[in-house]
């Protein structure tokens, strides 16, 4: 009887052992071994053996590539802007037992390091270039943290900039900035405007001026044409200047009868002889 129970035990004891030295590594992951509180193996995907009671899994690490989010952060351009930066890191663990012996949290380390070398390599540009240069920050920043993670086990497969925009107080002071920017050229428009309109209305005066005064002297022509045609008529060469300053003197009276300020109008009674004294006669 007791070496039947004995055997019971023995044989339970065996299948605990198996059991427990039997270790399955799903796909994507590899396991850390400890022995006796130091490291061993690295176990592989599939079915893996370890001595029980002596070795133990430590840790259990992915080989799936991770997504690391860096957080926004304050970065302060060469031109003394500050910016808003922030980005996304693709990595992946290549040997296991340096991520978790050689840093302390490879996450948080990684995290530190980008932002730090966010910070120097933006530190060297200007606002302009940072806003329009992701494609070279990007190459920088992957080659100063490549060799550092590769320290820890760790590829950097890629990294990507995710925004990078002015930060609040400067987007407000750029908003004002295009603000006035947009006044200062409404501003220059009208006045634009209003000095082509000047100057329209300056060439529309000088037009009307220049046709009055080409008027006047085809008055002029006909009048002194209208003089020689009497001249010539009459044979007299007082009378032909009477009759033209009689007929200007007639219509300039006239003109004053009909205007609205007009109240008296005084006509000589000897019109002739009035003629005669504008003449000198």
């Amino acid at each position: 009887m007791d070496s039947q129970f004995l055997g019971i035990v023995f044989l339970v004891l065996v299948i605990v052992t198996v059991a427990k030295g039997a270790r399955i590594v799903p796909q994507g992951n590899k396991w850390v071994v400890q022995r006796l509180g130091k490291y061993h193996a690295t176990l592989n995907p599939g079915l893996n053996f370890i001595v029980p009671y002596v070795d133990s899994v430590a840790y259990k690490v992915t080989t799936k590539d991770i997504v690391l989010d860096i957080p926004s952060q304050e970065v302060i351009t060469r031109d003394n802007v500050v910016i808003v930066v922030n980005a996304v890191a693709y990595i992946n663990i290549v040997q296991p037992e340096k991520s978790v012996y050689g840093v302390e949290d490879f996450r948080l380390a990684i995290q530190n390091l980008v932002q730090t070398s966010l910070r120097s390599i933006i530190g060297e540009m200007d606002l302009d270039d940072a806003l329009s240069s992701r494609d070279q920050i990007k190459a920088r920043l992957k080659e100063a943290i490549s060799d550092d993670i590769a320290d820890w086990g760790i590829t950097l497969k890629t990294v990507e900039i995710q925004d990078i925009n002015p930060s609040e107080r400067m987007q407000a002071a750029m908003e004002e900035q295009a603000a006035a920017e947009r006044q200062r050229r409404a501003t220059v428009t009208r006045a634009e405007g209003s000095k082509t309109a000047a100057i329209l209305e300056a060439d529309g005066r000088l037009e009307a001026s220049r046709r009055d005064a080409e008027a006047q002297v085809v008055l002029a022509q006909a009048s002194q044409r209208a003089i020689e045609m009497v001249t010539a008529a009459v044979q007299d060469k007082e009378l032909p200047v009477m009759y033209l300053l009689g007929e200007r003197y007639i219509q300039s009276v006239k003109d004053m009868a009909v205007s609205g300020n007009s109240k008296l109008v005084l006509i000589p009674a000897d019109l002739p002889a009035s003629i005669r004294g504008m003449i000198g006669k």
